[in-house]
């Protein structure tokens, strides 16, 4: 699905996918039945009879044309079900399990089946001290108030807008910490909170809806990282229920849905939808049993996304994330050069670099001045290995630091101009040596005529979507505590333009809670203090170079970056100059 095509073309491609998801579903309807199924199976049976029946019961509500097909056909298998004795007197027997009952009935009412006496048992359970009484977390106490409203029940229950501000969805979480168990309570609040798009909620004061968004938008780019079809429609559904018809965060979960959806219409649920003493069950009913949910949550989004009873609202607009990183960097650039100065040069150039690159973007070059000063006379007569050793990035950026300052370093220069005259030689330049050209040229030791020689870099006019490569990165990094590979992301995605994206800035804010009360980052499991130190170094300048990435990035409009690739008819011994 591309921007491009038109909104009749968008509509009828989901309307596709949902009717070929209740079809799959109608298709197996009698699975649904808890009378047949096995005795182990009878409470996920009876799960499956109300998120379906539930379904069944939005379709109603949301589409203004009467029941017919697969809808209908589904309809008549849970009212056969309803209907008996054995099912509807459950909650009087289970008053813990009544949601598990009481969902069904409010399908039944929903299209029009009223059953009295089913709503008798309800009413009673509900009076009875108990089933409406015990402690539930907040989303789940959402789901009670919902299935009351939607049942009709009296009760005496505070109200829906009271419980919605101490669930998670009201409390800012970093998207990179939740778990799936998280992300559920999430959607299923904003289910409850917004009646499936037909109630406006009362949201926290200082709250704004637009923050609920981008949250969902955030958690929609990590579900389709790890492939997760069932939080992926969720999200989507989360979204229409908030009243946003055009999103690119959504066209894109649509553009996923489509891909996975089998031939059949089923769409397959993620690893361990279904308890593990329930895997060993023959294939039909596995195969039915790990993509029903997923497969109805398609189903929910396509009808949401056409419903002509869901409120629509304009997409908010939030301002820019600010986040004060300066003091935090300024910290980490005097604790890294303080640490660099007590090392052999050779050791600690790296870092004094990566802390002048701290400095620059702060603007305050006399953070690590002296220890500028200090290396270039210390490194006044090194060896060409040395600063070959060193590499491109780190000799081109300390050269640039010496620059700032009016200082300069002889055998330093005298390596740059061997090189210089190495890339003159080349009739072209690799992509992947285009960073150490440029800072050549800005150094005055290649003509700005020599970016000519570089391959442009190729553009798309298509619209971009966060990359999930990184998104994923970024969660295992996460996860992993790996501060290096944290920082190294980020500092990618802001060179990218993606600095103020809701997972950079959530990574962001995670990796910067690392600083520690000298500055610098990290708390290693080690007591050593020797492997203490040289973890937190390391940590610290990849966190340097990313904080000063991100600061610069949102100074000014990023720059295209250029793709590495190989180029056989470059000559490795001209390489190395470089790189």
């Amino acid at each position: 699905m591309m921007e491009t095509e038109t909104p009749g073309v968008w509509s009828s491609r989901r309307r596709v996918v949902e009717d070929r998801a209740v079809a799959w579903l109608a298709a197996r309807r009698d699975l649904l039945d808890p009378r047949r199924a096995m005795p182990d199976c009878v409470l996920f049976t009876r799960k499956a009879l109300i998120e379906t029946a539930f379904l069944v019961g939005l379709r109603a509500r949301l589409d203004d044309t009467p029941l017919d097909g697969e809808y209908a056909a589904i309809f008549e298998q849970v009212a056969d079900i309803a209907a008996q004795p054995s099912y509807r007197e459950m909650i009087a027997r289970d008053e813990q399990a009544l949601l598990l009952y009481a969902g069904t009935y409010a399908a039944l009412r929903l299209c029009g089946r009223e059953d009295p006496e089913f709503r008798r048992i309800i009413q009673q359970a509900v009076d009875g001290g108990y089933a409406a009484s015990f402690e539930r977390v907040p989303y789940r106490q959402l789901d009670l108030l919902h299935t009351l409203y939607l049942c009709g029940i009296e009760h005496d229950l505070p109200p829906m807008d009271t419980v919605l501000p101490f669930t998670l969805l009201c409390q800012h979480p970093n998207v990179l910490k939740l778990a799936d168990r998280d992300i559920y309570a999430i959607t299923h609040t904003v289910f409850y909170a917004t009646d499936f798009g037909q109630r406006e909620p009362v949201w926290p004061r200082g709250y704004s809806p637009g923050r609920a968004i981008e949250l969902l938008e955030a958690l929609l780019v990590l579900a389709e990282a790890r492939s997760n079809a069932d939080l992926v429609g969720e999200l989507l559904c989360c979204l229409y229920c908030l009243g946003i018809n055009h999103s690119d965060a959504a066209n894109q979960a649509w553009v996923f849905l489509e891909s996975v959806q089998e031939p059949n219409g089923r769409v397959n649920g993620p690893e361990g939808i279904i308890h593990p003493s329930l895997d060993g069950k023959d294939e039909d009913f596995r195969h039915w049993a790990e993509g029903y949910h997923t497969t109805i949550v398609t189903a929910l989004a396509g009808l949401l996304a056409r419903s002509p009873r869901r409120l629509t609202r304009p997409r908010p607009n939030l301002p820019a994330a600010e986040v004060p990183l300066e003091a935090i960097l300024r910290r980490a650039v005097v604790w890294l050069s303080d640490q660099s100065t007590r090392q052999d040069p050779r050791e600690g150039l790296a870092g004094i670099t990566t802390a002048a690159i701290g400095a620059t973007a702060l603007h305050e070059p006399q953070l690590t001045q002296p220890c500028l000063e200090q290396y270039a006379v210390l490194l006044a007569d090194a060896a060409p290995d040395m600063w070959q050793e060193q590499g491109m990035e780190v000799a081109g950026e300390f050269a640039l630091a010496l620059r700032a300052t009016g200082s300069s370093c002889p055998s330093l220069d005298a390596f740059l101009t061997t090189t210089a005259d190495v890339v003159a030689s080349l009739d072209k330049i690799p992509a992947d040596v285009a960073g150490g050209v440029h800072r050549l040229i800005s150094l005055g030791f290649l003509p700005p005529s020599t970016s000519a020689a570089i391959p442009p870099q190729s553009t798309s006019h298509e619209p971009r979507t966060y990359p999930l490569q990184a998104a994923t990165s970024l969660r295992e990094a996460q996860a992993t505590y790996h501060l290096g590979q944290l920082a190294s992301t980020i500092r990618t995605l802001a060179q990218t333009g993606w600095s103020q994206h809701r997972i950079t800035q959530d990574a962001i804010a995670f990796l910067t809670a690392q600083q520690t009360t000298t500055g610098a980052f990290g708390y290693p499991t080690s007591d050593n203090p020797a492997a203490r130190q040289q973890a937190q170094y390391s940590w610290t300048r990849s966190t340097i170079t990313a904080l000063a990435t991100t600061i610069q990035a949102q100074a000014s409009p990023p720059e295209a970056s250029l793709e590495k690739e190989e180029h056989p008819d470059f000559e490795p011994q001209r390489r190395q100059h470089l790189t």
